[in-house]
């Protein structure tokens, strides 16, 4: 298992020597400055590369941009509408240009609209620290009484709405100014930019679309992009849904082990692949994880490692980021899965043997307060998170070795 860290680049609270202080031993990042559907050029890809392998001190850091994440799909490809075609073109101009760079892996997600939503980004758990949450009640009060979408009440589950409209009830402004702010903050760009009206309007244009025509983009979208891929040498990995079931009226198709299987079996191609997240799919409690990592292990490019508390049962329900060994998800078992599958690829002889993969989020704790970097992603936090998931390797290595006393 390949020790990867998350680099948003140069404006990252965490920087390079802090993630050789973590001892990584690859980067993943992207080129988050350039707008969805541009080309990336092999000028963006090289600066890009030169700052991961720069110390602050100027002298070499001995890291490598092994990962990206992502190179995102654009709004028109998954409606099929406006440019997609030409952004179809870009997407694998700029997947030559990654490979002729010499990076492997691309992780992408289909989620439209929402990358992934939190009603609170500095939720404080027992210990003191902060660690990201959604509050199914919370966001109902969003969608029902601030975003004001038509059907919002009718799209929970019984109850629900009664609570919401009394937590709402009870906000004063800047409480449901914040509220808006933090799911909101889940739209590329939106912490700045987005405004309620620009969300209506993208809601407005998935008003009609079910799951089954989503995912038929999604499938048409690979047809194109993933033979290409292949020929290129490339992992494409696709992420699943943030949280794992519809949200704002929305369709989801990446968010159990049956909507993963249909789009690989739908383009049967190795380059068509998985980012198994223990977090996003972790908040379905009948999504189990070490179990997908067993049965679909051949296509997993990419891993993150984090692992969510529930709050209640059913689908969809609360949860909150909980340490890495914490929470709902058996993170010695998923571990153990991983190894298995490299095992049996060491035995295939397959070059992609090592699956990368980082810690995904981590809770603010110790200096990470007051450091605020992007949330979710504290350098204390993962750090303690990478150590936790690095030390039930090392066991687990060692026992598959006859060390065990």
């Amino acid at each position: 298992m390949r020790q990867t860290w998350r680099w948003f680049g140069p404006k990252d609270g965490v920087g390079i020597d802090e993630m050789m202080q973590a001892g990584v031993e690859g980067v993943v990042s992207a080129l988050h400055h350039l707008p969805t559907g541009a080309v990336w050029s092999s000028d963006e890809i090289a600066r890009r590369q030169r700052e991961i392998a720069t110390r602050a001190d100027g002298s070499a850091s001995g890291l490598a941009w092994e990962v990206v994440e992502s190179l995102p799909v654009s709004e028109d490809i998954k409606k099929q509408s406006g440019d997609w075609r030409d952004h179809v073109t870009a997407y694998k101009q700029s997947m030559e240009t990654l490979a002729a760079a010499g990076i492997e892996v691309i992780c992408y997600n289909f989620m439209p609209v929402l990358d992934w939503t939190r009603t609170d980004l500095a939720h404080r758990v027992a210990h003191g620290g902060t660690a990201m949450r959604f509050d199914l009640h919370d966001f109902a009060a969003f969608d029902i009484h601030i975003l004001k979408r038509p059907g919002a009440a009718e799209s929970f589950p019984e109850g629900v709405a009664e609570i919401a409209a009394e937590r709402f009830a009870r906000m004063d402004e800047d409480t449901r100014r914040r509220l808006a702010t933090n799911v909101v903050f889940g739209l590329p760009g939106a912490a700045e930019h987005f405004t309620l009206e620009d969300v209506r309007a993208h809601l407005a244009e998935y008003a009609e679309m079910s799951a089954e025509t989503l995912r038929g983009h999604l499938v048409d979208f690979l047809s194109e992009v993933a033979p290409e891929a292949e020929r290129l040498g490339l992992r494409l990995c696709c992420h699943p849904d943030d949280p794992p079931f519809s949200l704002l009226g929305l369709p989801r198709v990446m968010s159990t082990e049956a909507d993963y299987r249909a789009v690989m079996e739908a383009v049967e191609l190795r380059a068509n692949g998985i980012t198994l997240c223990s977090g996003s799919l972790g908040a379905r409690a009948d999504n189990d994880i070490p179990g997908m990592m067993a049965r679909l292990g051949d296509r997993v490019h990419f891993l993150h490692m984090r692992n969510v508390a529930r709050e209640g049962d059913g689908t969809p329900c609360s949860f909150h980021e909980a340490e890495h060994l914490g929470g709902d998800t058996d993170m010695v078992a998923f571990i153990a899965a991983v190894l298995r599958e490299e095992a049996r690829r060491r035995v295939e002889g397959r070059a992609d043997a090592s699956i990368p993969f980082r810690p995904d989020h981590g809770q603010d704790i110790l200096d990470d307060l007051k450091r605020k970097a992007q949330p979710g992603y504290p350098a204390i936090g993962r750090l303690k998170g990478l150590a936790e998931l690095r030390g039930v390797m090392t066991a687990l290595e060692h026992s598959t070795h006859g060390l065990r006393p």
